[in-house]
């Protein structure tokens, strides 16, 4: 069964709604790309149009911006990911995932399953 972006089969009421027509082509959608912690890799799909995007599919390394200047500074775990708490046993990246590097705590600030990309800023300690 395709992944489909088009419009609920159900009405606001909670009814059922007739639909008028089949799914298109043009309304598919794609699996997440759920990117996880290791060596970098990358895969180049054709997306509409006859556009290249690259989608990062595993990534050790993060370019942080410490306020000055940008810095590629290696992963060792991730520690918090508020898009889904199961996330951090199987060290999934997503955008806002909280990681471990060398330098000390970094959130992820890019979308690596869109951009191909790890962007982040290093998180301030609260005392």
């Amino acid at each position: 069964m395709a992944k489909s972006q088009s419009r609920s089969k159900k009405k606001p009421s909670g009814g059922k709604l007739v639909r008028s027509r089949k799914k298109k082509l043009y309304e598919l959608g794609r699996d997440p790309t759920l990117t996880k912690l290791g060596e970098v890799t990358k895969r180049v799909l054709r997306i509409r149009s006859g556009v290249k995007k690259e989608v990062l599919l595993t990534a050790n390394i993060v370019n942080v911006f410490d306020g000055k200047a940008h810095k590629k500074v290696k992963i060792k775990t991730v520690l918090a990911n508020p898009a889904n708490r199961h996330y951090v046993g199987r060290n999934i990246l997503t955008k806002g995932t909280v990681v471990d590097t060398e330098i000390g705590k970094v959130r992820i600030t890019s979308r690596p399953g869109q951009e191909g990309t790890l962007s982040g800023v290093i998180v301030k300690e609260e005392k």
